[in-house]
């Protein structure tokens, strides 16, 4: 049975500013910098190994996957880490972005999974993107394991291609800067 990981990329300015990030490309605080080493050292230690490191293009997901890729090195050096993946650059949320997460407008502009955020890309268009994303890896992930980096709402995708969620439950889902989250992709 084949799987593979997921890391969300490490603490940005606009995290701790509760801003909505999305394709703004915003780099890595200091702090998140060192939890992606961390990060790195965490994967070394418990022996997780891959053999490709799919990562956004977006800065703040290319930075902790070169600090991942680094520590890995050691235990691995044949990982393929120059794997800039396009697809994985977070949800344009269009006019939303730089503006607070948590806003009574933004969370139900959210509800509407088929609309684009006025400028941006619905979440649809977003799911088909990762959904066929993952169908590729799914017909590689007996001969290969990856480790994919990227973004809080693509965690929210590839949660909803493994598990049933209601739209309530998809808005709730989230990962932690630089978590590491194991997926396994059921039988054929």
């Amino acid at each position: 049975m084949g799987h593979f990981y997921f890391v969300r990329h490490g603490q940005t300015i606009w995290n701790v500013e509760n801003k909505i990030c999305g394709a703004t490309d915003i780099a890595l605080t200091e702090f998140g910098h060192q939890q992606a080493v961390e990060t790195g050292e965490k994967i070394l230690k418990e022996g997780i190994q891959a053999d490709e490191i799919l990562y956004s293009p977006l800065v703040r997901a290319a930075d902790t996957a070169k600090h991942i890729s680094v520590s890995g090195h050691q235990c691995y050096p044949e990982v393929i880490f120059h794997q800039n993946q396009p697809r994985l650059t977070e949800q344009n949320f269009g006019k939303w972005e730089s503006t607070a997460r948590d806003g009574a407008d933004f969370k139900k502009a959210k509800e509407c999974f088929a609309m684009s955020h006025e400028g941006g890309e619905s979440t649809l268009r977003l799911a088909q993107r990762i959904y066929n994303l993952l169908d590729e890896i799914r017909e590689e992930s007996d001969e290969k394991t990856y480790i994919l980096v990227a973004h809080k709402g693509i965690a929210r995708v590839v949660q909803s291609y493994f598990h049933d969620m209601t739209n309530e439950e998809y808005a709730a889902f989230g990962v932690k800067n630089c978590e590491i989250v194991r997926y396994d992709f059921p039988e054929k």
